[in-house]
């Protein structure tokens, strides 16, 4: 899920400077976010009785996705 993310932020924001090779970072920085947030998630949404598959890991881990390759593809290249 994470990976795929990644791949949509990609096409989403296209950046004229980009070079080949940046896809395999991006999946891979969205399948880990996405294992982070969904930790987070779960963490977060339910305490006492926490599940491996539950609405609040996936909703953590598809925010934390988004957010964390976003930052990469538009706030860190222009930070740089």
């Amino acid at each position: 899920m994470g990976a795929a993310i990644g791949l949509l932020m990609r096409a989403a924001i296209s950046r004229p400077e980009e070079q080949p090779g940046h896809a395999q970072v991006i999946m891979l920085l969205g399948a880990f976010a996405a294992v982070i947030g969904g930790m987070l998630g779960v963490g977060i949404f339910h305490l006492f009785d926490p599940l491996a598959l539950s609405i609040g890991g996936m909703l953590g881990a598809v925010a934390f996705s988004v957010l964390m390759t976003f930052i990469y593809r538009w706030g860190l290249r222009t930070l740089i």
